[in-house]
């Protein structure tokens, strides 16, 4: 950080220009505060990047790998986990008034940046009222790399005590695609036919992707 001019060091850069101004880099190098005595902050930031592909990839990266990169360490890695997870709950945390997902579009907008983008495969649901409005989501399970597993009932048993008339599964791939698998569809089909039986409609089943998601109701399931 010592080559760098004091009035663009990230900190008195965003003093200057304003938050927005900084470039992936200069904004990880602030939440790490200081580098080492060999390697500067900005050095140490963009190792960071590297090591999570993109900054967009510190959503799925984990505290282990971040502290394999040098001059990060675990304290580092923690406050950088945490300051990713509050960007994350901030930009897209509910404001009070409760949206109404009339359309995939609606779902995929809603859910998209709450649950895709995780190393691990997380099965959950999203309950809504009878005018379609979000009461809440809850994941259910959290599988490996490759799979999550829940039951109908644990759906809805979680749609019951929400008095919820209609409910969204939703899963990721972490490998960023959204073609669904064989268990996706058999799992699918039994929410369907559980929904029915106790009267609350399943109104979609959407598989998150890499920036790529896919609906079950849009090919047809019902």
């Amino acid at each position: 950080m010592a080559t760098v001019p004091l009035v663009d060091r990230p900190r008195e850069k965003l003093a200057r220009v304003g938050a927005e101004a900084l470039a992936d880099n200069e904004l990880i190098a602030l939440v790490l505060g200081s580098g080492t005595r060999s390697r500067g902050a900005l050095v140490v930031a963009q190792d960071v990047i590297a090591a999570a592909g993109e900054a967009q990839g510190l959503l799925r990266i984990g505290l282990d790998e971040l502290c394999r990169v040098p001059g990060v360490g675990q304290s580092r890695a923690a406050r950088l986990l945490a300051a990713v997870e509050l960007g994350r709950r901030t930009l897209f945390g509910d404001r009070g008034k409760r949206p109404q997902m009339l359309s995939t579009k609606d779902v995929v907008g809603y859910l998209a940046p709450r649950y895709a983008g995780f190393a691990v495969e997380r099965f959950g649901v999203m309950l809504l009222d009878q005018k379609q409005r979000v009461i809440r989501s809850v994941i259910l399970s959290t599988g490996t790399v490759e799979a999550s597993v829940s039951h109908p009932r644990d759906v809805f048993r979680a749609a019951m005590l929400a008095s919820a008339s209609y409910v969204v599964a939703f899963h990721n791939h972490p490998s960023g695609d959204p073609a669904p698998s064989a268990q996706d569809r058999a799992m699918t089909r039994r929410l369907f036919i559980a929904g029915e039986l106790i009267g609350i409609e399943l109104m979609d089943h959407i598989i998150l992707g890499g920036g790529k998601f896919f609906s079950f109701r849009a090919e047809g399931f019902e």
